[in-house]
């Protein structure tokens, strides 16, 4: 199933929530946009649909460095002192090099440290243990442990925060179901799935 179909889905799952507690107009937009987001979340694994949209381009910021590094060595050898061109043409060279390394899991990696970062200095504990959960899914491959019901419970205490953070009640119900309704949609019951999910990683890699 793609992102839009999982989007659509958790849209629906907290426009539902929404409907049963029979929230305001404004409440209801912010649950369906909530619910929007956690039906994508367990895709924020390597190659999954949201980890590449949250973060740049591994390719541009590949570039990018390559062209600070061949700069920082025309400057070097243009401006620099004898010993200032050296250790500048040497920064470039490593900055070039190092540079050639950058994938699209380093890029998620480091939009979680910035997430854990910004949540700590704003002391929200939903925040840093959101940025917790996408370095973690950084380093977990597609379908697997964000696919499980580790992934849910990791994300139902993130979920329980950011519901006490705000005081808005269907905050929880919205991101749990959202999640779960990824899940389901994946599984391997359903006609359109050659793959399933693994629901009790560690523990078995049977897919459902």
């Amino acid at each position: 199933m793609n992102g839009t179909a999982h989007m659509a889905l958790g849209a629906a799952v907290g426009f539902l929530t929404a409907n049963t507690l029979q929230t305001d107009p404004t409440t209801t937009l912010f649950l369906v946009g909530v619910g929007g987001v956690s039906g994508l979340m367990p895709d924020m694994d390597i190659d999954g649909k949201l980890s590449n949209r949250i973060t740049f381009s591994h390719k541009f910021i590949r570039t990018l460095a390559q062209t600070i590094g061949i700069l920082m060595i025309i400057y070097s050898v243009l401006e620099g002192s004898e010993t200032e061109k050296w250790v500048g043409v040497g920064a470039g060279i490593g900055i070039i090099i190092i540079s050639t390394y950058i994938t699209q899991r380093h890029m998620l990696t480091l939009t979680g440290l910035g997430v854990l970062g910004g949540g700590l200095s704003l002391q929200e504990n939903w925040l840093w243990l959101l940025g917790i959960y996408i370095i973690l899914a950084s380093f977990t491959p597609h379908r697997s442990y964000t696919h499980s019901i580790a992934g849910i419970v990791f994300f139902g205490v993130i979920a329980h925060q950011f519901e006490s953070s705000l005081g808005i009640e269907g905050i929880f119900t919205t991101c749990i179901l959202g999640y779960i309704s990824h899940l389901i949609a994946d599984m391997k019951f359903l006609p359109f799935n050659r793959r399933g999910v693994k629901l009790f990683l560690p523990f078995f890699s049977k897919e459902f």
